[in-house]
């Protein structure tokens, strides 16, 4: 930034770069829309008002907001390179992402976190990374890399670091684990993101008394409400699978709950789901429909935003603001008519060179492999009992219930399809490590449904009604390098490529989305319950940090006792 042509620039004593005619600009610090032209040097605004410049573009009729960002987002969720992804978000609005990248690191470790940082910097869009805290979530898992306190502080000057990213070991959090108090500790002056499913009472207390200041696991009203009254800072959450943004807004609208520590963000998306609706456009939107005063919504996808995580300059239309400006044609609906970064209109945005992130040349690379021992004959055998502990789906959330169903009960299930296996695999040190067990609400027809994406650890995990399927997805999996199968009767009938740590594709996105699309098609056609994401909601089932009941490598795991069942 060059303070002086800034200065400069607004008071035209020397012309600015461009300048935005005759739009309505939506002012989130006073609420007030205003018809003012908007004049950009630099990069960044140097005035409001009336203005003249190098270049005019003239908007007349239309609204100008700022930027949009995604407060909190795990890129691999997307499938795509961060690249990909980012481009994505560009075309609707966001022009800042905050990102943490534990998927790709609970693979490749600090090799894959350097990566994205140094990715980072040849983004197109403002691309902040919060650093994993929690490689691997919990220690009843086996993951492809650990991550302890000195390793993550050796990132912690990097300029894209805000801080430390969400904090999944509440157990370790309230009982003073020594691993994790050393990473609280040494992030203790930057923002440390939380996640806190359902924590309540004394035990959020002690959460946030240990220097977290977010949260994005909300899923209703009152928790939200309890978590902003305990001083958090509550990102409101609409992605694939999680969509937690009706229930909260309903109550922030009803009770008329002030705004100013709430933000919108995504957690997990596909990329197909971000083409057809977008990221925090769509929250926006929907805040809007149900309620929520226009500003309020804006202001939750912008300032709010900003402020919670220190960004400078960003996030309004002011002096001295990054010019990261959307251009709407109706400030309701949120219809794009044009985004500009850095005061560039994204279509003339020059885009790196060089592939980013791209594969190493070596053919052994940790972060692209599936790694698993042979398996046993009898690994997806469930012995017989009079009762079975079994993981129940909710529909549009990632919590899970925890059922107990009869012997006879778990038959029934099994024949009418509501019933199937799921079981876990560990892939990156052939350990040879492997559980199942039943779980209901997914209801595949026939077959096996697999992929190597499995939060956070990212091991093979697989729903099937035969154990011929299973264990074939298995090698199709192995085949692939990791990615999404369907299989039946032996044989493939779609699939999905994710040849990077087995969670990312580097196909051009126009190519990936339709593939996405194509293998999730076949796997409603395969039948699955057509109100949950295939594959989102399946690797979900792996993660022991969300209640309530899950499975991991080890075994099936108990989230509100944090302990395995006895077998």
């Amino acid at each position: 930034m060059d303070i002086k042509k800034l200065i400069n620039a607004a008071q035209e004593k020397a012309m600015p770069d461009l300048v935005l005619k005759n739009g309505t600009v939506l002012n989130v610090f006073t609420g007030e829309l205003l018809q003012q032209d908007v004049a950009i040097a630099e990069g960044y605004i140097v005035g409001t008002g009336s203005y003249s410049g190098k270049n005019e573009v003239d908007i007349s009729g239309k609204y100008i907001v700022p930027g949009f960002i995604n407060a909190h987002l795990h890129v691999e969720s997307s499938m795509v390179t961060p690249l990909s992804y980012s481009l994505e978000e560009l075309r609707h609005g966001t022009t800042t992402v905050i990102t943490d990248p534990h998927e790709i690191v609970n693979v490749g470790g600090a090799e894959a976190l350097a990566d994205i940082l140094d990715s980072a910097e040849r983004n197109p869009i403002d691309y902040y990374v919060m650093l994993p805290s929690c490689v691997p979530a919990t220690p009843f898992e086996h993951s492809g890399a650990v991550l302890d306190a000195d390793s993550l502080k050796a990132f912690k000057n990097n300029p894209h670091v805000l801080g430390l990213g969400e904090m999944m070991n509440t157990v370790g959090v309230l009982n003073n684990d020594i691993s994790v108090t050393d990473k609280l500790e040494s992030f203790s002056d930057m923002i440390i993101d939380g996640h806190a499913p359902s924590m309540t009472g004394k035990s959020l207390n002690a959460y946030v008394c240990a220097g977290i200041k977010t949260d994005h696991e909300s899923t209703t009203y009152e928790e939200a409400v309890e978590k902003l009254r305990c001083g958090l800072a509550v990102l409101v959450r609409e992605g694939s699978a999680s969509k937690n943004l009706e229930a909260i807004i309903t109550g922030i609208v009803k009770n008329n709950i002030d705004t100013s520590k709430l933000a919108f963000c995504t957690d997990d998306k596909h990329l197909a789901d971000i083409r057809k609706e977008g990221t925090i456009s769509h929250n926006i939107r929907k805040a809007i429909a149900l309620g929520l005063p226009v500003l309020r919504a804006y202001q939750m996808a912008t300032i709010n935003a900003a402020r919670i995580y220190g960004l400078k300059n960003t996030g309004a239309i002011a002096c001295g603001y990054k010019a990261d400006l959307v251009v709407l044609d109706d400030l309701e609906k949120v219809t794009i008519a044009e985004v500009y970064k850095g005061g560039t209109a994204i279509e003339n945005i020059e885009l790196p060179k060089q592939k980013e992130y791209a594969p190493p040349a070596s053919d052994i690379d940790p972060r692209r492999s599936v790694n698993c021992a042979p398996l046993l004959k009898n690994a997806f055998h469930i012995p017989e009992k009079k009762s079975y502990d079994v993981i129940g789906i909710i529909k549009n959330q990632i919590v899970t219930e925890h059922l107990t169903m009869t012997h006879d009960e778990v038959m029934a299930g099994l024949k009418d399809g509501s019933v199937r296996k799921i079981a876990v695999i560990e892939r990156h040190h052939a350990t040879g490590c492997f559980a199942c067990a039943y779980i209901k609400g997914y209801c595949l027809k026939h077959g096996a449904v697999a992929t190597t994406t499995a939060h956070d650890s990212h091991n093979i995990i697989i729903i099937g009604d035969n154990d011929s399927d299973m264990f074939a997805a298995v090698k199709e999996l192995k085949r692939i390098n990791g990615g999404y199968v369907i299989i039946s009767d032996g044989k493939a009938i779609g699939s999905l490529q994710l040849e990077l740590g087995g969670l990312m594709s580097t196909k051009p996105s126009e190519v990936f989305i339709a593939e996405l699309d194509d293998v999730i098609k076949k796997a409603y056609e395969a039948g699955v319950d057509p109100d949950i994401d295939p594959f989102i909601t399946l690797s979900f089932m792996a993660l022991p940090v969300i209640p309530k009941l899950r499975i991991t490598d080890c075994g099936l795991f108990d989230v509100e006792q944090f302990c395995f069942l006895d077998e």
